[in-house]
């Protein structure tokens, strides 16, 4: 096995709280297990269940590092005995459980995946996780089909953005909603048709009026609260509903009687939890029709802003304030 450094410096987090709680520390570097990878992290994506987790409000999952971060790029350190397909010195990417925010991090062979052909390993960090989560949620949860309308809310964060592309990519009509006229303008610029500021327009109505009164077909929503039952008023007959988060709150009252009548389904999924083989099934979905994409230039992750490793507190308060557009990375070295 490739040697490498007992001890690394990684982001803990010392207490629950704000940003101010993560810190920078000397941790122990694991071996890879069997099936395992360690990864020399590049880069760390940034994302809202890191944020969760800080607060105390999103533990990690049994077996997890308690590190956070969620997704990495980097180079092939070591690999486990029963690994075959990575060797030292592979550029990659992948989901992780956690342990993202270090110089070094464990992930199981089956969710890592190449670095795409072109694509610096800062852009790739910014890719696993939203790539992951936006494949299940639209494509898979959602069944999104060519020339439907794929209705997005927070089309400005990394999930957003990320959704306009690959939905655009696979042939719908993408309308999202944002909270600026300049959020609003990015969007269409990464290909949404329609983009809707939520605080001057009333979106339910806009989306109406823009699909000929038929209603989105899929609506992939992180919102929550209120804008459950607006999504049974925007939605197709026939529409799926997919919740992937609830910023603003997961417990509503609700008439479910448009759900009955339309023929709605509203479903929903975290990622964080699902088995590594489920991830893994993911994983081979994306390499096989989305990596091309990516190699293409087709689409790209926008980053909004890079950090240093150490400065990771400043990255989570930007992602508090909501101001990004795009993706918030982590560089390690």
């Amino acid at each position: 096995m490739t040697e490498f450094p007992k001890t690394m410096s990684a982001v803990a987090i010392s207490e629950a709280g704000g940003p101010d709680v993560l810190r920078l520390e000397q941790l122990p570097v694991s071996p890879p297990g069997s099936s395992e990878i360690l990864i020399r992290v590049a880069a760390a994506g940034v994302n809202r269940p890191d944020l969760l987790q800080r607060a105390g409000l999103y533990p990690a999952p049994p077996g997890a590092s308690e590190i956070p971060g969620l997704e990495v790029a980097g180079t092939v350190q070591a690999v486990g005995s029963d690994v075959s397909r990575w060797k030292a010195g592979d550029p990659v990417c992948a989901l992780t459980p956690g342990g993202g925010y270090a110089e070094y991090a464990l992930v199981d062979t089956s969710n890592a995946l190449p670095v795409p052909a072109g694509l610096p390993l800062e852009d790739a960090a910014a890719i696993p996780e939203t790539f992951f989560t936006v494949w299940h949620n639209v494509f898979e949860r959602g069944a999104l089909k060519p020339g439907e309308t794929l209705l997005v809310h927070g089309g400005g964060s990394g999930i957003g953005t990320t959704a306009i592309m690959l939905g655009k990519a696979f042939g719908a009509t993408v309308v999202v909603t944002a909270g600026s006229d300049e959020k609003c303008a990015a969007c269409r610029r990464l290909g949404a048709d329609t983009a809707i500021n939520y605080r001057e327009e009333d979106w339910v109505a806009v989306v109406k009026e823009v699909t000929d009164k038929h209603g989105a077909d899929v609506i992939l929503d992180m919102v929550g609260g209120p804008y459950i039952a607006k999504n049974y008023q925007a939605a197709a007959v026939d529409g799926r509903i997919v919740n992937i988060a609830f910023l603003q709150g997961s417990r509503v009252e609700i008439d479910y009687m448009r759900l009955m009548l339309k023929r709605l389904t509203h479903t929903g999924s975290t990622l964080r939890s699902q088995p590594v083989a489920a991830k893994a099934r993911i994983a081979a979905q994306l390499e096989e029709k989305v990596w091309p994409l990516l190699a293409q230039g087709k689409c790209r992750p926008p980053i909004y802003r890079s950090y240093p490793l150490a400065d990771a507190a400043k990255a989570h308060a930007l992602m508090e304030t909501s101001a990004h557009i795009g993706k918030i990375v982590l560089t390690v070295g």
